[in-house]
């Protein structure tokens, strides 16, 4: 910065402020400073800035796995809008282990970061406490509500409910569900099950339990595994609800496999909105429950912690738009796009 001011002719003051982009300067000081910039090929030290601030620039962001299509999609939304306010992610994969979830939360790691998003899927509410951090931290998903953070959720219930009004309007009358969790009362199938029972019970249609799929680990082959179990079990099925698109596109699979027609003995629909659901065959109806909402909001949730915006105010939840988007799984050749939701 001595050279480049040197060239320049003007303080080190000026050039720190032309290159942290402070307005108030005279248009031709900062077209010479700019132009002796370039004719030193002088960078920004990031790590020297971010030292004397007592910050790293760089974020963490801890999810289970990588492998689901939903996670993977949720880090590069989580990516590009941290680039956006300048920073940098670290990913860290818990694998839905317990103990690799309570590590991220107190080792090492976090000395290299400012703050941390976190999406926990074995923590449950009796593990509120251990959110209590030293550090900024942004809290998504749904198995912690309530707890000592900001916290980013999608609104389960309600998007449940409409994918499943959305399969009633078009006359389905025997859903099954397809990834449920036995005995689970809190986390995404938990309250996926219950939107889904919601809007049986609004039409009246009782709620049928051999039409409820266990499945375990949401993944394309557990929902293959399911979709064939329903199937050979005999139980009458004209409409598909899987609980994540990897469940549903298993799903699709053994339909194809088997030759049913879909949609038109079977509808199928799925949540996530991945971008895989818009290339199969036939495309996947599916739930977008606001991916890129989600990661933008918690990034400012916790850039707002890093930089104490406002020190001491409440934590924050927020619960993201959702919509359900409208293709052949559902539709047949009348797919169009964003389909109605009904309130």
């Amino acid at each position: 910065m001595h050279e480049v001011a040197a060239r320049a002719g003007v303080s080190i003051k000026t050039v720190s402020n032309v290159v942290n982009g402070y307005q108030y300067i005279r248009p031709a000081t900062k077209e010479r400073v700019e132009k002796a910039i370039a004719d030193l090929g002088y960078q920004v030290n990031i790590s020297a800035r971010n030292l004397r601030r007592g910050k790293t620039g760089i974020i963490g962001l801890a999810v289970p796995e990588l492998s689901l299509p939903y996670f993977a999609e949720l880090a590069d939304s989580v990516i590009r809008a941290a680039e956006a306010r300048g920073l940098t992610v670290l990913i860290e994969q818990t694998g839905s282990v317990r103990e690799r979830e309570l590590e991220v939360l107190s080792g090492q790691r976090r000395h290299l970061t400012d703050g941390l998003i976190f999406s926990p899927l074995e923590l449950g509410p009796q593990d509120a406490d251990v959110l209590r951090v030293d550090y900024p931290m942004v809290l998504l998903g749904e198995r912690i509500f309530g707890g000592p953070a900001d916290h980013v959720t999608m609104n389960n219930i309600e998007a449940a409910r409409a994918a499943t009004q959305h399969l009633l309007d078009l006359g389905r009358r025997r859903i099954a569900v397809i990834g449920a969790h036995e005995g689970e009362t809190v986390g995404s199938a938990a309250l996926r099950v219950q939107g889904y029972r919601q809007a049986l019970e609004e039409a009246g249609i009782p709620v049928d339990p051999a039409l409820i799929g266990e499945a375990g680990l949401w993944h394309r082959a557990t929902g293959a595994e399911t979709m064939n179990r329903l199937l050979d079990s005999g139980v009458e099925i004209d409409a598909v609800f899987g609980l994540n698109d990897a469940l549903a596109l298993g799903a699709l699979h053994v339909l194809h496999a088997r030759r049913i027609d879909v949609p038109g003995q079977i509808a199928v629909i799925g949540f996530d909105d991945i971008e895989e659901t818009a290339y199969s065959s036939p495309t996947l109806t599916t739930v977008a429950p606001g991916r890129v909402q989600i990661a933008t909001t918690a990034v400012d949730l916790l850039l707002a912690r890093i930089e104490e915006v406002e020190p001491g105010r409440p934590f924050e939840r927020v619960i993201t738009d959702f919509q359900i988007i409208g293709r052949e799984s559902t539709l047949g050749e009348q797919a169009t796009g964003v389909a109605p939701v009904a309130s």
